[in-house]
């Protein structure tokens, strides 16, 4: 009998963060479902570590591809009618999947939901910028100028996932700032008000400090976004985050003297502005 909820873990070379991840899982009061951990190439004790917990859990290995990757893999070999995602160096409180579970099923037109997070920094309680706080409901604009999504904090239907074709793999940073902006364009993401998430911050191997130029990734994004329909508002949205964002790659590229790279971000902003 297939699980109502799939839990899908991507995981590189993260032990002993990751013990304590699948551990937060291992405790939720909900019991109905499947932990399914993505081993992307790790080169540490992750293996042996993994195989230590038995039948509580499913391990997939691959060469290392990047989380995009590793969660669209998780994805593919789910059960569930629903899939939620954790990261490896965040952990769940035992309410999480019980709580956003009877939400999802309250709500049956809904697609996607997440929960509110405790946010804590090199092992220290931090509060979040106003700038941080996040909406509910048509987060469209909000999530433009700053990821407002964390993954860790999602569930969602399953075949909604696949019919908007997961993370994309292209990405190795910002893969989810480019799904939930494709996701908000046309869907409402609701917030549940407990925070049922630790997002753990600080450490030296997260993601967000593993590529220069992260911005490079938004424009992308953001250039697919223009070219797709849009309102007038939402694209009017859209074109003034993406004149921010280039203007800072622009002045990194000045910088390093890169003027080649300069002509390249104008001529983005040429195209879209003359078809605003």
């Amino acid at each position: 009998m297939s699980p109502i909820v799939s839990v899908v873990l991507p995981t590189f070379n993260r032990w002993p963060m990751l013990g304590e991840a699948i551990d937060s899982v291992l405790a939720q009061t909900f019991v109905d479902y499947e932990l399914i951990v993505v081993d992307d190439g790790s080169t540490d004790d992750t293996t042996r570590q993994l195989s230590q917990y038995g039948s509580r859990l499913s391990v997939l290995w691959q060469t290392n591809r990047g989380v995009a990757s590793a969660r669209n893999l998780g994805v593919r070999h789910a059960r569930g009618v629903y899939v939620a995602f954790l990261d490896s160096d965040d952990l769940w409180l035992p309410r999480k999947l019980a709580v956003q579970t009877a939400f999802m099923r309250e709500n049956r037109t809904v697609q996607i939901c997440q929960t509110e997070e405790i946010w804590i920094r090199n092992g220290i309680r931090v509060n979040p910028k106003a700038k941080h706080c996040k909406a509910s409901g048509d987060i469209f604009c909000q999530s433009l100028a700053l990821c407002m999504v964390s993954p860790s904090a999602v569930m969602l239907r399953r075949d909604f996932f696949e019919e908007m074709r997961g993370f994309d793999e292209n990405y190795p940073v910002c893969e989810d700032y480019d799904l939930w902006l494709r996701i908000a364009v046309a869907h409402s993401v609701p917030l549940i008000r407990n925070p049922l998430v630790i997002k753990r911050g600080g450490h030296a191997d997260q993601l967000s400090r593993s590529t220069w130029g992260m911005d490079r990734y938004r424009v992308s994004t953001l250039q697919r976004l223009l070219r797709a329909r849009l309102t007038n508002d939402r694209r009017a949205a859209v074109l003034a985050i993406l004149r921010q964002k280039i203007d800072i790659l622009v002045a990194g590229a000045r910088k390093r003297g890169k003027l080649s790279e300069i002509e390249g971000y104008e001529a983005i902003l040429t195209e879209f502005s003359a078809t605003l």
